[in-house]
């Protein structure tokens, strides 16, 4: 059975002062009633909502300009939120609405309802993200959420030593380029200096010796008796 009630609170999902609402008698009578959240309708109490009216304009005043503050402070916060994650930076599990909440609190000491922080889906990456913050129905504001492992990256050792062996290689390759060129062009002096050690230029003079000027000499000779 329904009853109809005038709201004396705000009340998510059901309304706020001064609304008139049909609840269930039982809801009615076990809890608003003995809770002061709303009050019989009746001739009666319907004179008290024009002061209902303004307590709620006067709460969503206070609510709004509170909210908007807090908009203002948060938008220059960066929540820390720390999860296990493998050495591959893979998350074991997600950060969600409430994780946030929790460490609003625990590192800024900021009270704020998991329901006003709006995730599309629950961060399941490590890194920076911007979070989408429902503060009131009037106002919106984001906060940044860094999100890191809690594993440490593995240290890397081998590489400098790694890096000291490669730099002695290129070092003697880059000398043999030089030997090659200084050996394939004749025309440079230097690399011809280091080639009189294995008397290589001697043999240059002994292409005259093909003349054989002392058998002409001889030859003469002995036309000479005839």
């Amino acid at each position: 059975m329904k009853t109809e009630v005038i709201l004396t609170s705000n009340i998510v999902g059901l309304g706020a002062e001064s609304d008139q609402v049909k609840v269930a008698s039982g809801y009615a009578r076990n809890y608003l009633f003995p809770q002061r959240l709303a009050i019989p309708l009746s001739n009666a109490n319907k004179r008290r909502l024009e002061v209902l009216r303004q307590r709620r304009a006067d709460r969503e005043g206070h609510e709004f300009n509170t909210m908007t503050e807090m908009s203002k402070g948060l938008g220059k916060l960066v929540c820390l939120v720390k999860v296990k994650a493998g050495e591959d930076g893979k998350m074991f599990g997600a950060v969600t609405a409430g994780m946030i909440a929790d460490e609003l609190k625990h590192q800024f000491d900021v009270t704020l309802d998991k329901k006003k922080i709006h995730l599309e889906h629950p961060i399941k990456t490590l890194g920076n993200h911007e979070v989408e913050l429902h503060l009131h129905p009037e106002v919106k504001g984001t906060l940044k959420v860094r999100v890191e492992s809690t594993t440490p990256p593995a240290p890397v050792v081998e590489a400098p030593p790694a890096e000291a062996k490669g730099d002695g290689r290129t070092e003697k390759r880059g000398r043999r380029p030089e030997r090659t060129e200084a050996a394939g062009s004749g025309e440079h002096k230097p690399p011809a200096a280091k080639g009189e050690t294995g008397a290589k230029p001697e043999r240059a003079p002994r292409a005259p010796r093909t003349e054989k000027t002392p058998k002409t000499e001889k030859a003469a000779k002995a036309e000479k008796p005839g």
